[in-house]
């Protein structure tokens, strides 16, 4: 892939021009049917009659995150118009289907979830009669020539861009885009990979897989995928932020008091353990989900919305942070739990579990940048399976009132009178801010009030899928919500030494029961720093 002129072809061709003549944007706000020529936006129409065509190709297209989530997010996208009028869709792997049985078996997953539209039926059929299917071999150059006849004979005489969307494990990432690369990219257009996490274990097999890909792609045609970029809400946030007056002078130390991200799961590993033991809850989630959204929320504000400024922006958040120590962080497990009659297993009950490991379940961390607009503030992050509720929330707590004449109606606990700043992601969308309110009535007696934006009382239509957004914007070459290779190196960086110390100290988790709110070493974690998790005060 390397070989070919990709980077004016891709800033030529990037841009699709939808289906319908109606504006549809992309996440950086510009409508699809323009392209951006030295951050100038050109109407298709003035660069050339020359027609094209986009083929997407699932690779690992039998497995559960092609059926449930890609196959899904693309059939949304030409539900609702946001696909180019020419364009194809192949499954790969190594299972042996013919075209018939991809379609069926992807036929199960797809809804028209959007709205319940008369010709939702006509919609999936006509998408399906563009799905495809080849079989072979992930390390064959034979089996990728084999796919590359039959893309070109879908793509007739048009220029072609092509899009690879690895969702397989890491370890074959390399075989497949080598093969791809040498045999079945695009000669006269684009070609994009996108690639799932997880990107390495630390920064050393993370750095080897990215010097291993850009072997075959530059850095413009890789596009590593975190889905949590893609939810509404973390969408919204910098929109918040920068958007409204009311918010952006109090973004700094002098206004909040600690920050914090939290996600929680109300369900176990359920057989995915082997898969769940390699990598353990920091791995999975915090290193990437929670640091990326950390890092959204106190970036400086960018030059622009270009994709190069607000990734600069992240990185320098991410080498502005404080090292990790172990007095940093608290590790948990889930173990078995009975509740009435029914029984809830341990982490180390599931058969794909080695006997008496001891891989966290549950991590809470405190984490510092140290920066003029941050320094000092406590950045708390908690993420663990098996809990109470599943929730995934980013949680802002403002400072205490100066001389605050209402201090003797709080009493003692000055907590409850702190404004606090929460955005949802999950379940349930929504924003809302906790402020002080007098209860009506004789006397002065005060409560904790919410000016709330819940999104599905706000917003009829349905919240398009996160995926839905990713790969459209890969698609349209827009790479804000992608995360580039020196923001992943300075995420592991923070991390890896850490990581290196549990495992070669063999820290033990600490037990908590399945169903449970996690260990009570979080708790006094957040104390240390005078902070009280906000997802455990009971008036949410």
């Amino acid at each position: 892939m390397r070989t070919q002129p990709l980077n004016w072809v891709s800033g030529i061709y990037s841009r699709i021009q939808p289906r319908k003549h109606f504006e549809v944007f992309s996440s950086n706000g510009f409508p699809l049917n323009a392209v951006s020529v030295q951050d100038e936006q050109v109407p298709l129409t003035e660069l050339g009659s020359g027609e094209t065509t986009v083929s997407i190709t699932v690779i690992g297209a039998s497995g559960d995150l092609a059926k449930k989530k890609i196959f899904p997010a693309l059939f949304a996208l030409f539900y609702e118009d946001c696909l180019p009028e020419n364009f194809v869709v192949f499954g790969y792997s190594r299972t042996k289907l013919s075209d018939e049985e991809l379609r069926n078996m992807i036929s199960t997953t797809l809804t028209c979830r959007i709205d319940k539209r008369e010709n939702c039926d006509a919609k999936m059929e006509h998408f399906l009669e563009r799905c495809f299917y080849h079989s072979g071999q992930y390390n064959s150059e034979d089996d990728f020539a084999e796919l590359d006849y039959k893309l070109k004979e879908k793509e007739g005489c048009r220029i072609s861009n092509r899009l690879f969307y690895l969702s397989i494990p890491p370890n074959i990432f390399v075989d497949v885009v080598r093969c791809a690369s040498l045999k079945a990219s695009s000669t006269s257009g684009w070609t994009r990979v996108i690639v799932e996490k997880p990107f390495g274990r630390d920064l050393e097999s993370s750095s080897e897989l990215t010097r291993c890909l850009k072997k075959y792609l530059t850095e413009e045609q890789i596009f590593r995928i975190d889905h949590y970029l893609g939810k509404e809400l973390v969408e919204n946030l910098s929109v918040l932020r920068f958007s409204n007056l009311v918010f952006e002078p109090l973004w700094s130390r002098n206004y909040i008091r600690n920050v914090q991200f939290i996600f929680s799961e109300d369900f176990g590993t359920e057989g995915r353990g082997g898969y769940f033991d390699h990598y353990g809850i920091i791995r999975d989630i915090m290193q990437n989900h929670l640091l990326q959204i950390l890092a959204l929320f106190a970036m400086e504000t960018p030059v622009s919305l270009d994709a190069e400024d607000i990734r600069n922006e992240k990185v320098k958040v991410l080498r502005s942070m404080r090292p990790l120590q172990l007095e940093d962080i608290v590790l948990g497990q889930y173990k078995g739990h009975s509740k009435g009659a029914k029984s809830y297993p341990a982490y180390t009950d599931d058969p794909t579990v080695p006997n008496g490991s001891i891989t966290p379940t549950f991590s809470a961390a405190a984490l510092f940048i140290d920066n003029a607009r941050w320094d000092g503030v406590p950045f708390l992050m908690k993420a663990g399976k098996a809990l109470h509720t599943k929730r995934a929330e980013i949680r802002v707590q403002f400072r205490h009132v100066p001389g605050n004449l209402y201090k003797r109606n709080f009493g003692a606990d000055m907590d409850k009178a702190t404004n606090e700043l929460v955005l949802r992601l999950q379940p349930d969308e929504a924003i809302y801010l906790k402020i002080n309110n007098k209860v009506p009535g004789l006397g002065m007696r005060l409560d904790r009030s919410d000016l709330n934006l819940l999104y599905k009382a706000k917003y009829r239509g349905e919240i398009p899928d996160a995926y839905e957004r990713l790969l459209l914007d890969a698609i349209e070459g827009e790479r804000r919500l992608f995360i580039r290779s020196d923001e992943l190196d300075a995420a592991w960086a923070l991390f890896t030494p850490l990581l290196k110390e549990l495992e070669e100290k063999k820290i033990a988790p600490e037990l908590y029961p399945y169903g449970s709110r996690g260990p009570v070493g979080a708790h006094y974690l957040a104390a240390k720093h005078n902070v009280r998790w906000g997802d455990l005060s009971g008036d949410d």
